[in-house]
């Protein structure tokens, strides 16, 4: 059986439910390696994977012995179908995070079945990820690595930010991506003390300050990565090594068991001790989407596991002045992490 279905199943019995219903694509994506649209039911004794007429020679060529997937045609179910999926007065699992009001009086009264929620079950098996998942995500970062070098030595004063986001991300999919794992940013100048800053037509000019975050998406896997670079000068030297500081104090006190709470405790103490306001988390877990869980906050009293992928990105702020922030992709091992992106972290000037 698929080694991800397997140990779903095993959470199923765990929670004594029937089965789940699963709706959320990168869920499907995760359990199955199908991006066609549909629903998949995984049950006890069998899992069912119901699709539309457009998808269906897709999904079969795809579909693997091992996944003991049931392939149904949507036009082909009638109502009572549905209700013979699962025993009467079952107990089923749905994707309360996903799933809206209006789906699940949907699904209660096509299945006939008591919906229960399932807390993020899928999610949790995704945050620990398998050698395949890592071998994807280690490309993803080393695509966003070539992409950085090569906006560094063509980056000009005179360009929009509008034009060097355009710029990483054509590279990015030249180099091999399926795409960008989230809209670039680029935010210069004053726009850089804005964290989420979309790229407008400002003009990058000397003396500036550039933030720019990147990452690329392989196979469905997701780098992150920030570099903070100058355009001309650097006028911020001790705000930067602050925040590289304050990214090598979190990812030397990190490995497989550490407490995340523990460790983002410490780094917002120095922050307070510097005068530094805390404008975001230090980072998050990261795979098929960017943002997984769980995130590098101090309200987050969990551990991290071996072959979490993480990113760590500490930054400063100073509202209508400037931002800095420095961010890798990291893997957790069992004595610490491993950095995935690995681009230069000294202070550049262009």
């Amino acid at each position: 059986m698929n080694e991800r279905i397997k140990k779903l199943k095993e959470k199923i019995k765990e929670h004594e439910l029937s089965g789940i219903i699963v709706s959320n694509p990168i869920n499907i994506r995760y359990l199955t390696g199908l991006t066609a649209e549909g629903t998949l039911i995984i049950g006890r004794y069998e899992n069912n994977f119901i699709t539309d007429s457009r998808y269906i020679e897709e999904v079969m060529n795809i579909i693997k012995v091992e996944d003991e997937l049931i392939v149904q045609n949507l036009k082909n179910l009638k109502d009572e179908d549905y209700e013979h999926i699962f025993l009467r007065d079952s107990h089923v699992g749905f994707e309360e995070n996903y799933i809206t009001y209006a789906g699940y009086k949907e699904l209660k009264a096509k299945y006939k079945v008591d919906l229960v929620e399932t807390e993020s079950m899928i999610e949790s098996l995704r945050s620990v990820k398998d050698e395949d998942e890592i071998e994807c995500i280690k490309k993803a970062c080393e695509i966003t690595d070539n992409a950085f070098n090569y906006i560094v030595n063509n980056l000009k004063f005179g360009m929009t930010e509008k034009q060097l986001a355009n710029k990483i991300e054509r590279y990015m999919i030249s180099e091999g991506a399926d795409g960008v794992a989230f809209e670039t940013i680029v935010a210069s100048g004053e726009n850089s003390s804005k964290p989420h800053s979309e790229p407008t037509d400002r003009v990058i000019k000397q003396g500036d300050i550039v933030l720019i975050d990147m990452g690329a998406k392989y196979h469905g896997y997701c780098s992150d990565m920030s570099r903070t670079v100058f355009v001309g000068s650097c006028k911020y030297e001790k705000e930067y090594n602050f925040v590289l500081d304050q990214q090598k104090k979190i990812t030397s006190s990190f490995k497989a068991g550490s407490n995340i709470k523990t460790v983002i405790d410490l780094a917002e103490k120095d922050y307070e001790v510097d005068g530094y306001e805390i404008m975001h988390a230090f980072g998050h877990n990261l795979g098929l989407e960017v943002h997984e869980e769980p995130a590098l906050r101090n309200k987050e009293d969990s551990y991290l596991e071996k072959n979490m992928v993480i990113a760590v990105e500490p930054g400063v702020y100073d509202i209508g002045n400037y931002g800095i922030r420095i961010e890798d992709t990291y893997l957790v091992t069992n004595t610490g992490v491993e950095q995935l992106t690995k681009s230069d972290k000294s202070i550049i000037v262009v």
